[in-house]
């Protein structure tokens, strides 16, 4: 009989899967209906922006001891991307048609389906060699996928920034400015929202880079492990 620490996981690993699943089949059927990049947000945006609000469990997963990933890297993975969702692309309907709200959307919607699944195959002892495999090797493409993409769809703009997470704040930062986003908060710190998101502009390419690099230090880790217990 598995723990029922193991029985939850498995749980929580395999409905964030599918969860995440149907968000990238919600996404790319829109896409091959309308031929469209702009449909991204309307398609899948309710339910990712859910999926990705639960996810915070998984920072109180490594901070009572369930999974051995510590907290810090998870928070600042789920602040950084539940920020972005939240309180910047669900509150701006302009930036949510966005043709780089499409390549985010499925950039994070492969990289989750073989995170999630990946985990919760090792619940059950039975994870394949190939996804564990996939697991610490695809986010080599998929964590950058946005570089060349969002400049590409990037209305003709040519902006010299890192990743389309920054590009789209970038963008967003004219509607921040008109609508005076979350003033009652931030008025009461003596600054302005708009002046925060400049700040995580100028942070978020080494917050990045930190969490990249991190995930490669990962990857051998766990490669290693794996080649091992081969032989």
């Amino acid at each position: 009989m598995p723990r029922l620490s193991t029985l939850y996981l498995f749980c929580y690993n395999a409905l964030q899967t599918i969860g995440w699943a149907i968000s990238l089949f919600r996404i790319i059927s829109q896409f091959i209906s309308t031929k469209s990049l702009n449909g991204a947000y309307a398609a899948a945006g309710d339910l990712i922006c859910l999926l990705q609000t639960f996810s915070f469990m998984e920072v109180l997963h490594g901070a009572i001891g369930l999974v051995p990933t510590g907290v810090l890297m998870p928070l600042m993975q789920w602040g950084g991307r539940t920020h972005f969702l939240l309180a910047i692309v669900r509150q701006i309907v302009e930036v949510q048609e966005l043709p780089p709200v499409f390549i985010a959307f499925v950039a994070w919607g492969i990289g989750e389906v073989i995170r999630y699944s990946h985990y919760a195959f090792n619940c059950i002892g039975s994870c394949p060699a190939w996804l564990t495999y996939l697991r610490y090797t695809a986010f080599i493409i998929v964590y950058p996928v946005g570089v060349a993409l969002g400049e590409k769809f990037g209305r003709e703009i040519e902006l010299n920034t890192c990743f389309h997470v920054v590009w789209l704040m970038y963008e967003a930062l004219p509607f921040i400015e008109e609508k005076n986003l979350y003033a009652n908060y931030f008025n009461k710190l003596h600054f302005s929202y708009y002046s925060f998101v400049v700040g995580l502009l100028v942070l978020y390419p080494f917050l990045w880079l930190k969490l990249y690099l991190h995930l490669f230090k990962q990857r051998r880790s766990k490669l290693r492990r794996t080649h091992e217990k081969k032989h």
